[in-house]
């Protein structure tokens, strides 16, 4: 990967000429640097902006995280998904809390160690918000490494991880290694894109690009294919009272740990309601589907107006008000919202 000796100058002049200005960048505390890169794991920076403006006026600092109730984490969360990573993150301040007096660690082994951190999180937050020289390797830079050095290894595995991570440890600038690190993130995310012809013409970097050179930036990188998803037929039951919707509370281990849903269930042609101890005439309500990594739900919608308030144990009513400020539930309902609202706006 010799190609990458001659990265970091032309890279560097890029990069503080180009990048994006984003509120983490431009007041980069461990904090700040931690929040935003848990919460653009697998999710855009887009749809990053306006959570990080309102989880931190919610929780400014370690000590306001590790205090909040779950239902104020998760309604903070809300719409985000992959909820474990808000889990994690909260787990965490109570780690910083417990074994570093509330005061972030400074070191990539001590921040490594922080429930959810990973190792390009441990790098991204160690080299960005410490300074020190340690790569931080996601996608992105898998990605752009893979193309400048015209190496066809799988970059899903993660012996491919490690190679590029030893090799970036090499040429990373004891300078500037959280510009460094950022400057391939954002060269990946705005340059060197992921989906469909990368911009090779706006490439501060194409002279050193074997790829480029080589007319294979179609074929670079090569990833492994994804295990096909599993499919459940699921049946969400819309139980109303008056100006009010039931829910019940996940699980708190396994998907969708701990958040509030509709209560819905396998469509195994099992008598939910009267398992739940409720009876109501039931009709369909429309249909939806949500993807997760693993599992592709394809659900049915039935709905009905319960004529009591008893509820099983657990569940409980929850009207406009209380959907929109207490009640965090996730996008995999989504298809249901509107018309859970307009029943709703009727009262």
């Amino acid at each position: 990967m010799e190609e990458l000796t001659l990265l970091p100058i032309p890279l560097l002049v890029w990069y503080r000429e180009n990048a994006r200005a984003l509120p983490w960048r431009g007041d980069p505390t461990p904090y700040h640097v931690w929040v935003s890169e848990i919460m653009l794991q697998q999710t855009r920076v887009a749809a990053v902006l306006d959570y990080y403006r309102r989880f931190l006026e919610a929780a400014p600092d370690v000590a306001a995280l590790a205090g909040l109730s779950q239902d104020q984490l998760m309604k903070l969360w809300q719409g985000l998904g992959y909820y474990s990573r808000a889990k994690n993150l909260q787990k965490a301040a109570k780690q910083i809390a417990e074994r570093h007096g509330g005061v972030f660690p400074n070191t990539y082994e001590d921040i490594r160690a922080l429930a959810g951190v990973g190792d390009y999180t441990a790098g991204a937050i160690a080299s960005i918000a410490f300074g020190l020289p340690v790569p931080a390797v996601d996608g992105n830079v898998l990605r752009v490494t893979a193309r400048i050095t015209g190496d066809s290894g799988d970059i899903s595995t993660p012996a491919m991880k490690k190679k590029v991570t030893q090799a970036l440890a090499q040429v990373i600038p004891l300078d500037a290694p959280g510009d460094f690190n950022q400057a391939l993130m954002e060269l990946g995310a705005t340059v060197c894109l992921p989906n469909g012809a990368p911009l090779c013409e706006k490439c501060p970097v194409a002279h050193l690009c074997r790829a480029f050179q080589e007319g294979r930036t179609g074929e670079l990188p090569v990833k492994g294919a994804k295990k096909a998803r599993r499919v459940e037929a699921r049946t969400v039951f819309l139980l109303f009272h008056g100006d009010s919707v039931a829910l019940r509370r996940r699980p708190d281990r396994g998907l969708l740990a701990g958040l509030w849903e509709y209560p819905n269930e396998l469509a195994d042609g099992e008598d939910w309601l009267e398992r739940w101890g409720l009876s109501a005439a039931l009709e369909k309500a429309g249909t939806g589907r949500h993807i997760f990594t693993h599992i592709e739900w394809h659900m049915t919608a039935l709905t009905a107006e319960l004529e009591g308030t008893d509820l099983p144990a657990g569940w409980v009513w929850a009207d406009r008000a209380a959907l929109r400020d207490v009640y965090a539930l996730p996008n995999a309902f989504q298809s249901f919202e509107q018309a859970v609202l307009d029943r709703l706006g009727r009262f």
